[in-house]
């Protein structure tokens, strides 16, 4: 099985993509990152991939079951949680006032402390972007403090992040498949 889903590297839709491909292909599959769900939705239309996956909490999901109706269909949704998700700071920084931010990722905390909200396609980006000082906090992966001792510290830690996973074909589930209503 060949699955798209949105990336870059590290991101959770790479990683829950992983974990569906372990379930639902014994025999491996390939996980193709791209930049954007257009691309992703564009592939699967050219027979590139066999199926696309993009979790329902982002800002394209709606637009992208809208764009595709009637050419490309859900044929199977999950519940999964992301990685452990935290508010981090540069070090140096002790009232951060700028934070990066999925724009999914906007009501996990209350952000009424920060004067300005940077948003970044996925929390891989914040993460990179927090790193390279264009913001001063954000909402990325908890795992990023551990990678990099000392520049950044926790504010907050917030968990995983328990989403509803939707998963797209070329072809429609029957009418008796008992995952249609």
């Amino acid at each position: 099985m060949r699955i798209a889903t949105l990336g870059p590297a590290g991101s959770n839709h790479e990683l829950v993509a992983g974990r569906y491909l372990q379930a639902n292909a014994p025999g491996g599959g390939e996980i193709r990152l791209l930049p954007t769900f257009e691309e992703a939705f564009a592939a699967l239309l050219a027979g590139d991939v066999d199926r696309v996956l993009q979790c329902t909490a982002h800002p394209t999901h709606g637009e992208c079951v809208g764009r595709y109706m009637h050419r490309l269909f859900p044929v199977d949704a999950f519940i999964a949680g992301s990685k452990p998700l935290a508010v981090l700071a540069r070090a140096e920084v002790t009232h951060p006032r700028t934070l990066g931010l999925q724009p999914a990722t906007r009501h996990y905390t209350d952000l009424s402390g920060y004067d300005e909200l940077i948003e970044q396609p996925s929390i891989v980006t914040v993460a990179e972007g927090l790193l390279a000082g264009q913001f001063e906090a954000g909402i990325c992966a908890l795992e990023v403090l551990d990678a990099h001792p000392g520049r950044l510290r926790l504010v907050e830690d917030l968990g995983p992040a328990l989403d509803v996973w939707a998963v797209f074909g070329p072809t429609p589930l029957p009418a008796t498949d008992p995952r249609v209503y």
